[in-house]
């Protein structure tokens, strides 16, 4: 006899997409309140002036974006060549200004936030979501808050201008890397005009495409340590909750940075 029916599976279905909705609609809320926080703290002392919180908010940014520069350029030199290469296998070396605009649409619009934003969760995400748990479990918050120290603006808001920061400034080098490194690389064996090259890239990139990177990179940059540092101090009294609040903060924040994505393309379509 079988010990479930496929009346009890079709049953269970709506149960399943009940309780997946009400886990995001308790992460929007939890994370809404933390980004009201966020913003009072940063507009009222102590804040970033002060020396223990800037000595945070320098560490965060050299570990979130000094040190990922390696990976950020060598990515973008292959995602640029790549790009750079189909293009001209399609069109040929004599158009260069194709080749351009196709970099604008396809990095600048749309890869370059993306992959950034991979990178610096795979990166500092995790790691976020996992000092935070780790700190949690050793009872070092609890001792933070009997000190009588704030504990979001020593540890959560200079974690999130850090992150915010790196991420701005990874993703317009990522962009001009692969602009830059892939025509370079490619022009040495296929001869790509550069004028042609520049010419294109100048006619497609205006003031909107400009204004949905900076939107996609500073949404991105506060959504991504919101819900790391979310993930991290909702860790309990076990160490077994550390590594999934880690894998937790990380498929929470791909979600949440695809549907930005998104929503953000969707909305820059209509003007």
């Amino acid at each position: 006899m079988a010990l479930f029916t496929t009346s009890d599976t079709s049953q269970d279905i709506p149960q399943r997409i009940g309780r997946w909705l009400l886990c995001r609609f308790r992460l929007l809320t939890d994370l809404t309140g933390q980004l009201v926080q966020f913003c009072t703290c940063l507009v009222t002392p102590p804040s970033l002036g002060n020396p223990a919180i800037k000595a945070v908010l320098l560490k965060q940014i050299y570990f979130s974006g000094l040190e990922a520069w390696k990976i950020i350029i060598l990515v973008a030199l292959i995602l640029g060549t790549v790009i750079v290469s189909q293009v001209v296998g399609l069109v040929g070396g004599g158009n260069g200004s194709l080749t351009g605009k196709v970099l604008v649409w396809v990095v600048l619009r749309e890869l370059a936030p993306l992959l950034t934003a991979m990178i610096v969760i795979a990166r500092s995400g995790t790691a976020i979501a996992t000092e935070l748990g780790s700190m949690k479990i050793n009872r070092e918050i609890d001792m933070l808050e009997l000190m009588g120290i704030p504990v979001e603006r020593y540890l959560i808001l200079p974690r999130i201008v850090g992150v915010t920061t790196s991420i701005c400034f990874l993703t317009a080098y990522f962009v001009l890397t692969s602009f830059i490194g892939g025509f370079l690389i490619v022009s040495v064996g296929r001869h790509i005009p550069y004028d042609q090259f520049l010419q294109g890239i100048v006619s497609s990139l205006g003031l909107r495409e400009v204004l949905v990177l900076a939107v996609k990179s500073l949404s991105f940059g506060i959504a991504i340590p919101l819900i790391c540092c979310q993930a991290g101090m909702s860790v309990g009294s076990s160490a077994t909750e550390v590594p999934q609040a880690a894998t937790r903060a990380v498929i929470n924040s791909l979600f949440t940075v695809f549907l930005l994505d998104g929503l953000i393309t969707y909305l820059a379509s209509l003007l």
